[in-house]
């Protein structure tokens, strides 16, 4: 499996408070990318008032698929991120450490 055993725990039981998500603190570099993409969606989200059918709507995004995602549940693939940021109109990838767009 792509990513190894670690992608069989959801990203959120990563954190070394899985009660804190999306805030927690994490080591797991892809966990943590997870997390960048959940805060920075939901603050779109917010801003724009849209709600989970709203956003699915304007994605093609299951709104499960988005609520799993916002809470951590689950390891979106790059394609539904990429829906979800055209919809809300802003890249959801964390930056390098650089400064830089990763990809």
């Amino acid at each position: 499996m792509v990513g190894g055993m670690k992608r069989r725990t959801p990203p959120r039981e990563l954190a070394g408070d899985p009660e804190a998500w999306p805030e927690a603190d994490l080591t797991d570099p892809g966990a943590a990318a997870v997390q960048h993409i959940a805060r920075t969606l939901a603050s779109a989200v917010a801003e724009r008032g849209l709600s989970l059918r709203g956003l699915a709507e304007a994605s093609g995004v299951n709104r499960q698929a988005t609520a799993d995602l916002l809470a951590g549940r689950s390891w979106p693939d790059v394609a539904t991120v990429a829906r979800l940021g055209a919809a809300v109109g802003i890249p959801l990838w964390p930056r390098t450490a650089k400064g830089e767009r990763s990809g």
